[in-house]
């Protein structure tokens, strides 16, 4: 088999919230009945992008279902896997109202099902911050971070090249990073309560400081003191703990990371 769903998870780890009571009809509460009678299911790799869905699964509380993707047999190339997400990338979330791709996209889409547990209400004055990070996030830094994993889907093969690619790109990283630095002040970025901006960029913080193999040495945490403490917050939640044992992190996964070593999967 491709993939193969590996266990339910019950998702108890984070705080039960309930939806805020409102006189009429509240489209949303249709969601949640949903969620309840139909397990989310979460396509996912150890180790990957998935894992930044997982946390926030795990933080929000929601029921969800694991299903394997095996990179090591590049299960995420197969026509199986592609009808789920026909860009062959991990994650993919199935949902009751269809797969959603995109980390972003799922973020967005747990938010509505969770409101205001994870991130400002709508509407409320913390809303735009929260949102101009989060495409933040996802349209400049995430991609960066990819392009640095991956130069050979960018340029044609040429060693030299690549490595141009690769310094150049991580320059610019360097650049996000200080931004981001400047601006971990509590707000929308490490605050006492995490959003899922926190979870979303700790564990890109986490493969900087491991991925390439050999080309890390760009990268030193320390340089950022901000988000230095906002991986060790995140990575001290018992929601996080309980991912980092499932996907074989170790004990410090986002401040002091090691290779994953994964009861099953592969994170390459």
């Amino acid at each position: 088999m491709v993939f193969r769903v590996v266990r339910f998870e019950r998702g108890c780890i984070g705080p039960h919230r309930k939806f805020a009571q409102t006189p009429f009809t509240n489209p949303l509460k249709q969601v949640k009945s949903e969620i309840m009678t139909q397990p989310l299911r979460l396509h996912y790799a150890p180790d990957n992008a998935s894992l930044i869905i997982r946390l926030a699964l795990e933080e929000l509380g929601m029921h969800h279902q694991t299903v394997l993707v095996d990179r090591a047999a590049r299960a995420q190339d197969s026509e199986a896997y592609r009808k789920i997400n026909p860009n062959g990338l991990i994650p993919a979330l199935e949902t009751p109202h269809g797969v959603i791709f995109e980390t972003a996209a799922i973020l967005l889409w747990l938010d509505e099902a969770r409101p205001g547990a994870l991130a400002p209400r709508p509407g409320t004055a913390a809303r735009g911050d929260f949102l101009k990070w989060l495409i933040f996030l996802a349209n400049t830094v995430h991609p960066a971070l990819r392009m640095t994993f991956y130069t050979e889907k960018y340029i044609d093969p040429n060693p030299d090249q690549e490595a141009t690619l690769r310094s150049r790109t991580q320059q610019g990283l360097v650049t996000n990073l200080n931004i981001l630095e400047a601006h971990a002040d509590g707000t929308a970025l490490g605050a006492a309560t995490p959003s899922m901006i926190d979870f979303y960029l700790a564990p890109m913080l986490r493969w900087m400081a491991l991925y390439p193999a050999g080309g890390t040495d760009w990268f030193d945490l320390t340089r950022w003191p901000a988000l230095a403490a906002l991986t060790r917050a995140i990575e001290a939640r018992k929601s996080a703990r309980h991912v980092a044992e499932l996907e074989g992190l170790g004990p410090t996964p986002f401040s002091a990371p090691r290779l994953a070593m994964p009861p099953e999967g592969s994170a390459t």
